[in-house]
């Protein structure tokens, strides 16, 4: 196994986690936009665990696709203007 496929899915696993730390839902809950955030964050966090669990059995590719694919997700409700993120923060692409 690649030590750069592993270090890659150790690097999308913190940052998956360290952007639902910071991401912060803005839109008002109880109407679509709040609805499609709730979704966004929902998918990223069950991707992060999916990713874990493929980890746990020794599926790097899988995992790193699941992180991938989180973290895609959070960035799209950060773009959409769903979540508030620090100004600082280089986790995402605004």
């Amino acid at each position: 196994m690649s030590a750069d496929l592993l270090e890659k899915t150790d690097r999308y696993e913190r940052m998956l986690a360290k952007a639902l730390d910071e991401a912060e839902q803005t839109a008002p809950q109880g109407t679509p936009l709040g609805e499609a955030a709730a979704d966004c964050q929902e998918m990223a966090e069950s991707y992060l665990a999916d990713g874990r669990h493929f980890r746990q059995n020794d599926d790097p590719v899988n995992a790193l696709a699941s992180f991938s694919y989180g973290y895609g997700w959070l960035d799209a409700g950060v773009r959409m203007g769903l979540f508030s993120i620090p100004e600082q923060t280089e986790l995402f692409t605004t």
